[in-house]
């Protein structure tokens, strides 16, 4: 019998759909391995818009690391926050200064929010990222709402009421439209002093038009749907200020309770650890087969990396693509415990754009068929339950999506982690701190 301890050793930093993927598809494989995330949970990332605008609950879109590889027993899970690299000596170099060993290593990092170098926006303009930034979103918009009920002042209620959503891409835009979607339909009845169907929904896009992945006959779609709900769409005006104010963006000063920003992304410092070529938001320039330049035996993948598909274009951020990195890493290593070091190119197979718009309406693009509408919104719905793990979270999923879309009602419109004290009007410090004007 094999002494595990002199199995190959694969380390997987990272357990979203990239690292999770590969851990899955080596079972079987001689081999023991180490996962380390900085997290617990695996996390839906697709949803977690669903969970900032009060529609899910975060346990229907995250699962705890140790339940999903519960019974693989070559796995090892560990919680910590890797902080470094030592190629040479073969470590990874965690937050405490102890050092895990490898024999390949799975760099699966992820990405976090960019502000192009106004970071000092960040507690006005909270990303959604983690499901930590989810449930802070969540207070904010509803927070406002309370505190519009509570405020006298015209001009300071309408600010209340005023949310403005940086960036268009798909998060953007969901956001914006279940954010328009919250106030006009599920929150008309609930408040006596506000007529929640007055609030202003700002979508801002530095760029010509919203959706820039999708073609322009459905990127025009999205917009003019987006129009239909109420949302403002404002294109081609960077964002220049965000205070406690509000935003400016173009010629135009906003101000605004609640600020989201969903305008750019930036890798995790894997490529700074090794020394590695990376582009300009942080993501490696990895070699044909995922392999870091110079490092055979280690790979990046999902968000940390960036490479081109067959097509020429960058293979984009999405989960599909990841979980696709994730099965290529694992075939490699297989190989390579066979004796097969040739290298072996990864060749992504696109699937398709999705993105909705609203809870009825949605795009979708898979290259010669373009859908859009409430069909749309059908596929878009059952592909991501497919996508989930474990038959109740699907079941939990589609009840709340069946209730949101028959009784226009969200479940979860919970203020967690905050208190009556935050919704004082004049309290200047606890509104700067809430991320309120």
């Amino acid at each position: 019998m094999t002494d595990p301890s002199q199995l190959h050793h694969v380390v997987v930093v990272g357990a979203g759909f990239a690292g999770l993927q590969a851990v899955h598809d080596l079972a079987g494989a001689p081999v023991r391995i180490t996962i380390i995330d900085q997290r617990n949970h695996h996390l839906f990332q697709p949803l977690l818009y669903q969970v900032a605008t009060a529609s899910l609950a975060t346990s229907e879109i995250a699962w705890p690391i140790r339940h999903l590889l519960r019974n693989r027993r070559e796995v090892t899970t560990l919680l910590a926050t890797v902080t470094g690299v030592e190629a040479d000596a073969k470590r990874v170099v965690l937050e405490d200064g102890s050092h895990i060993p490898y024999d390949t290593l799975v760099l699966a990092t992820g990405a976090r929010h960019a502000y192009f170098g106004h970071d000092e926006w960040e507690p006005f303009a909270p990303g959604l990222k983690t499901l930590e930034d989810a449930t802070t979103i969540r207070r904010r918009i509803l927070t406002a709402f309370e505190r519009a009920e509570r405020e006298t002042n015209p001009e300071r209620q309408a600010a209340l009421l005023t949310f403005v959503i940086i960036g268009a891409g798909p998060t953007g835009v969901e956001l914006a439209g279940t954010i328009a979607e919250l106030a006009r339909e599920t929150l008309k009845r609930d408040f006596r002093h506000i007529d929640t169907a007055r609030t202003r929904v700002v979508l801002v896009e530095a760029g010509p038009r919203v959706l820039a992945a999708f073609t322009e006959d459905l990127s025009a779609y999205a917009r003019k749907s987006l129009e239909k709900l109420g949302v403002e769409v404002a294109l081609g005006q960077p964002v220049s200020a965000c205070g406690p104010e509000g935003v400016v963006y173009g010629d135009t000063r906003l101000n605004a309770g609640t600020i989201i920003w969903a305008a750019g992304v930036q890798a995790s410092p894997a490529a700074e650890w090794l020394g590695a070529e990376a582009d300009r938001a942080g993501r490696i320039k990895v070699e044909p087969d995922l392999t870091v330049a110079g490092h055979p035996d280690i790979f990046a993948v999902g968000d940390t990396a960036t490479m081109l598909a067959p097509d020429g274009k960058p293979v984009p951020g999405i989960a599909p693509a990841a979980k696709q990195a994730g099965a290529h890493v694992a075939r490699v290593i297989r190989a390579r415990l066979k004796g097969d070091t040739a290298p072996q190119p990864f060749r992504y197979h696109h699937q398709g754009n999705l993105a909705t718009i609203g809870k009825r309406l949605a795009i979708i693009d898979f290259g010669r068929i373009k859908l859009r509408g409430a069909l749309a919104w059908w596929i878009w719905g059952l592909a991501h339950i497919y996508f989930l793990i474990g038959v109740r979270n699907r079941l939990s999923v589609a009840l709340s999506w069946l209730w949101a879309y028959v009784r226009d009602q969200r479940s979860s419109r919970l203020i967690t982690q905050g208190s009556a004290g935050e919704l004082r009007p004049n309290d200047a410090k606890k509104g700067a701190e809430a991320g309120q004007p």
